[in-house]
């Protein structure tokens, strides 16, 4: 069985383990997050369990989204996402941070930040060419088509928009639940900037790390 939360991204900080090891890491906050619907086989075709978190103004909200979140027994929320096969929870429930220990390792996806028009370097990680002997061929892309079809070819790796798109950080551990403040923290960085609201699962390589 699966599980997960949705959490918004404080910012990140640092911890000292018993060694005197420095361990950075990310805040999450998860005070919102309830459980808004069931779906199941019979009705959807699938078994998961839709999750909302962030507050929302009634007035600010459209009928059918009031309806929906009214079945729930829950305020209208912002943000809405699920996790699949995460058994059945209460419907209007609360979701905590309780639901991962220390050792876990956690899947975290959202928004990656958006870094505007980038060129083919920058984008694709592309190396650069020779910059001695008269050399033109600094910071080109090469070749880009095919001589026989005179066109390019779609999903060529060009210059373009960089970030802002549905990104995945995998296989992070979970180094402290603050269960009063309902916080998480997980090394190493997420995607998104602060403020944003994360989707955080159990990872599909999950285990506990010895130690």
């Amino acid at each position: 069985m699966s599980k997960g939360i949705l959490a918004r991204k404080v910012g990140m900080t640092q911890l000292f383990t018993e060694q005197g090891t420095v361990v950075p890491v990310t805040v999450l906050e998860a005070e919102s997050c309830h459980v808004v619907q069931l779906k199941t086989t019979a009705t959807d075709g699938y078994d998961a369990v839709q999750l909302g978190f962030g507050e929302r103004r009634p007035r600010r909200t459209v009928k059918p989204l009031l309806g929906h979140f009214k079945r729930a027994g829950t305020e209208p929320l912002t943000h809405l996402a699920e996790v699949r096969e995460a058994g059945s929870p209460p419907l209007g429930s609360r979701v905590s941070v309780d639901l991962f220990a220390p050792g876990e390792r956690v899947d975290v996806t959202g928004i990656s930040k958006g870094k505007g028009f980038a060129g083919q370097h920058k984008r694709h990680n592309f190396s650069r060419g020779p910059v001695t002997h008269g050399s033109h061929n600094i910071k080109q892309p090469g070749s880009i088509g095919s001589t026989d079809a005179a066109r390019v070819f779609r999903g060529m790796r060009m210059a373009g928009h960089l970030g802002a798109a549905r990104s995945t950080v995998r296989h992070l551990e979970v180094v402290r639940v603050d269960s009063e403040r309902n916080l998480l923290l997980v090394k190493g960085a997420v995607p998104g900037p602060r403020q944003s609201v994360l989707l955080v699962r159990d990872s599909a390589r999950t285990g506990v790390i010895a130690g």
